[in-house]
């Protein structure tokens, strides 16, 4: 090895030690409880207070009600006075003497102390009125101190102040209230390649989402966030931006440049201000988190991939920043759940999983997301998350694991689940039926038409999109169901006629014509995976032509939507690939057609009565859903909604 190369790889971070998420924790959060200086209050308005965390027990001031106070609309009377009255024996009371007109909430004092309902009252004049009910010593009378009594305890310590909080202290006479201060946290992204949203785009940048997504956790877990503007990969401007944040903050977040790049500082600052105390976590995604300390202060490098920030801020920053208004850590809601396919994993880490989950029948069914670390919509589409210990490789399919909730059971057992053959259409149906009365939601998993076939087989959808060309009658769609799926009762939904065919660049620079010009030297292809029913068409096709898939270069790089095979012919990374016409329209790529196709949806008969499902076929059927189509083009509908008894 050169000299140069040497001095390069001596310049890169060697990870300390791949803790374990356990012992990380508890070593960076016996740390952070060593510095009680960091834990400080300030005395704020009781209606400013919402949301802050009491610093001290909170006791009355005064009794409320302050006096006895009427609890009806009525008249005042002496319930001693009120002796042997019924039916039959009704008692003439005078104004002034006997009764006092009263509302809600007014003084009751001597000589009075019960109060008669107005309905239970008979007007004779302004100066008198009946009775012909026996009354009560203090009846609808509410006393001093019903509610609260000067003294008592409305809110201890370290207790996060609710809307209904506010007014128990009002109440009770409270106007200040001393609370925790919400930590500050100062948030500084870190690289070149970064600009702000909205800014000119050019290769080699990249939008900061994280730190965005870092300061609406931190306010959304009690801190103040403050975002400082992307700082470049030199180390004197990082280590400046560090110093300043240091001294403005009670604790920095430093997004990206915690790997093990030559240009990957933070370790290397965090030691040189500070103290490091890991280097590596065994979690993945999230391993190259850092945790340490600088002037006492809780510093954490965070890893620049989405998907792994959000998962050591979760394991890292949220207890701090639990620990700095003494609140409780907790997690979610946990579910058990059927997994849909097999997950498997390394033995080297905890791993969390994404997953999309639905109620099917009575059971949960978990759909496992795109795991890839940069995958933000593996996020945002996600309603729980599956833990995968270290020292296990992974779980079955059909096997029954524990999940963490992102979002609650009621919305979960609100999903409709698709699993099947990807299109874009089936996110204008989520849309639509989304924004219906009852918010319906549909979790769409795209395995392909087979797979789909064997996750209805499984009893692990509502239905399967399928476009299946059955080679030897040319019928779409049928003859699968009654191959793999005889034993069920089933129906076919009829969707829409799609094109499918081959999308190339603006202006078709390899002059792709036909399916022959694709066994070129020159032309990369782009292919849809194994089981989707593009692939099946396409092997369809091929062997139709007499080609041979070796002869067709990319042949065996798959991608699992039209989408993202569109995207790959956009960005450039192939000539061509196969898909719909409406990927093409919404990427700006030309397109030859290669043919239409019928794009339906298979499901058990059982189903049908599913409120889920008939919200679904409605928007098959409604106009909403024709114009969306119609604006994307490549589609033709027919009879959609349509019910095939298979």
């Amino acid at each position: 090895m050169n000299t140069e190369n040497q001095a390069k790889k001596n310049e890169r971070n060697l990870y300390l030690k791949n803790e374990n998420l356990a012992d990380a924790i508890d070593l960076f959060m016996n740390e952070f409880e060593k510095n009680d200086q960091l834990i400080s209050s300030q005395t704020l308005a009781v209606i400013e207070s919402l949301n802050h965390v009491t610093a001290q027990p909170v006791f009355a001031k005064i009794s409320s009600p302050y006096y006895n106070a009427s609890a009806m609309d009525g008249i005042a009377v002496n319930a001693l006075e009120m002796k042997g009255i019924d039916e039959r024996h009704p008692k003439i009371l005078k104004k002034g003497q006997d009764f006092n007109f009263v509302d809600t909430g007014d003084v009751i004092k001597d000589p009075f102390n019960a109060v008669v309902m107005i309905e239970d009252v008979r007007v004779d004049s302004e100066d008198e009125v009946s009775i012909n009910q026996p009354v009560a010593i203090w009846q609808h009378v509410r006393p001093i101190g019903e509610d609260i009594v000067a003294g008592e305890l409305i809110v201890p310590a370290y207790s996060k102040i609710r809307a209904i909080d506010l007014g128990a202290l009002l109440a009770g006479g409270i106007t200040q209230i001393e609370v925790l201060k919400k930590p500050r946290v100062g948030i500084i992204p870190t690289g070149t390649e970064l600009v702000d949203s909205g800014a000119q785009m050019s290769e080699g940048k990249i939008i900061d989402s994280n730190t965005h997504m870092f300061a609406g956790l931190v306010n959304e877990y009690g801190g103040l966030a403050h975002r400082y503007d992307p700082v470049a990969d030199q180390y004197d401007l990082i280590k400046k931006r560090i110093m300043a944040a240091v001294a403005e903050n009670d604790m920095v977040l430093i997004s990206a440049g915690s790997s093990a790049g030559t240009e990957d500082y933070t370790r290397k600052l965090m030691e040189e201000l500070g103290q490091v105390l890991v280097h590596g976590v065994a979690i993945k995604p999230g391993k190259p988190a850092v945790l340490g300390f600088i002037q006492g202060k809780p510093v954490i490098g965070i890893p620049g991939y989405p998907v792994s920030a959000y998962f050591v801020f979760e394991n890292f920053v949220k207890p701090c920043l639990m620990a700095f208004t003494r609140q409780l850590m907790t997690e979610g809601e946990k579910i058990k759940a059927i997994l849909s396919k097999r997950v498997m994993s390394t033995l080297k880490y905890l791993e969390f999983v994404r997953m999309k989950c639905g109620r099917v029948n009575d059971k949960i069914v978990a759909i496992p997301l795109d795991r890839g670390a940069g995958v933000t919509m593996s996020l945002v589409n996600a309603d729980g998350v599956l833990k995968i210990p270290k020292n296990v490789e992974g779980y079955e399919a059909g096997e029954e694991v524990e999940l963490v909730l992102m979002r609650s059971v009621e919305a979960i057992s609100r999903t409709l689940v698709s699993i099947g053959s990807h299109d874009v259409l089936m996110d204008l149906i989520a849309d639509i039926i989304h924004k219906q009365k009852g918010m319906v939601s549909l979790s769409s998993a795209h395995v392909g038409s087979l797979g789909g076939i064997m996750a209805l087989k499984k009893g692990e959808c509502h239905l399967a999109p399928i476009h299946l060309l059955d080679e030897e009658s040319g019928i779409y769609n049928l003859p699968y169901l009654k191959r793999y799926l005889s034993d069920q009762e089933l129906v076919l939904i009829k969707g829409v006629k799609r094109t499918q065919g081959l999308m190339v660049p603006k202006g078709n620079p390899k002059n792709i014509k036909t399916f022959r010009d694709l066994a070129g030297s020159d032309i990369s292809f782009v292919n849809r995976q194994r089981g989707s029913g593009t692939r099946v068409l396409f092997d369809y096709l091929l062997k139709k032509e007499g080609i041979e898939a070796d002869n067709i270069l990319g042949y065996s790089r798959e991608m699992n939507t039209h989408m993202m095979v569109a995207s790959a012919v956009k960005s450039g990374s192939s000539d061509v690939g196969i898909g719909v016409l409406s990927a093409a329209n919404m990427m700006g790529l030309d397109f030859i057609p290669i043919g239409d196709e019928e794009y339906d949806f298979a499901m058990l008969k059982e189903n049908l009565a599913d409120e889920r499902v008939k919200r679904f076929i409605d928007v098959l059927k409604s106009q909403a859903f024709a114009d969306d189509l119609n604006q994307l083009g490549g589609y033709l509908l027919e009879s959609p909604g349509q019910i095939i008894t298979v």
